[in-house]
């Protein structure tokens, strides 16, 4: 392939926390691949399941639909899946494999590495431990995800906007082809190097995305404007990227 022929690769896009129909449209207007609902109560971003199944009629066919928990007990997340429509399943807690082998949808798997910045989960642990614990985690999970998902750790699960080292990811997503997910604080001015940095073959925004009100993100509320510059960055380099 030659430097001005476009790639044929095409990165996924997910966006995750979405709580109003208006920004679902948006989110699929724009050509996100996949809609993030969040089941996790304690999240600003959750929704019940009667908003779930209301957001859901605004995803048209050929989108995915993906339901976000937290520790969740497996029957509980069947309950939920099969009453909104749910096409995945994300888990973003301390699940253990052999609890969620029959969920009968492709699982995506949040493993959480440290983060950049803001404090660590766990300040009396060192960072080297850390990073053996999630990479024990990652070889647990492997067989039975469809794809494993790294984000930034914080206190509590998911959420912090934050980024994590990008180097930790060296040799690992190789090693996966195109079973992983980028995430943990990916945002219009981040997204270009991540891309050009690690090459994921998919992705997922959430608070890089949402509405911004005298400089505090509202958790929740996409801003279409933003949804549709990110996206417009991650196709732009789609058409360049190396094959």
């Amino acid at each position: 392939m030659t430097a001005n022929t476009p790639s044929l690769c095409r990165t996924r896009i997910k966006i995750c926390g979405l709580t109003r129909p208006q920004d679902v449209e948006a989110a699929v207007d724009i050509g996100a691949d996949a809609i993030g609902l969040v089941f996790y109560a304690p999240s600003p971003r959750s929704v019940t399941i009667a908003q779930a199944a209301t957001l859901a009629r605004y995803v048209p066919a050929w989108v995915s639909l993906v339901g976000l928990f937290v520790n969740t007990p497996q029957e509980e997340i069947l309950r939920v899946a099969d009453q909104v429509g749910l096409s995945h399943i994300q888990l973003h807690g301390d699940e253990q494999p052999h609890h969620y082998a029959g969920l009968g949808r492709p699982i995506v798997k949040a493993i959480r590495l440290p983060a950049s910045a803001g404090p660590p989960s766990d300040p009396s642990v060192p960072a080297a431990a850390i990073v053996q614990t999630h990479l024990l985690e990652f070889e647990a999970w492997r067989v039975l995800a469809q794809a494993v998902l790294f984000d930034a750790d914080s206190i509590g699960f998911g959420g912090s906007g934050h980024v994590f080292d990008w180097g930790l990811l060296s040799g690992m997503s190789r090693s996966l082809g195109r079973h992983w997910v980028l995430s943990g604080g990916l945002r219009l001015e981040n997204i270009a190097q991540a891309l050009a940095d690690l090459s994921p073959p998919a992705i997922d925004v959430s608070s890089g995305v949402e509405q911004v009100i005298n400089g505090r993100v509202q958790k929740g509320v996409k801003d279409p404007v933003r949804m549709r510059a990110f996206v417009q960055a991650v196709r732009e380099f789609d058409l360049v990227r190396p094959t």
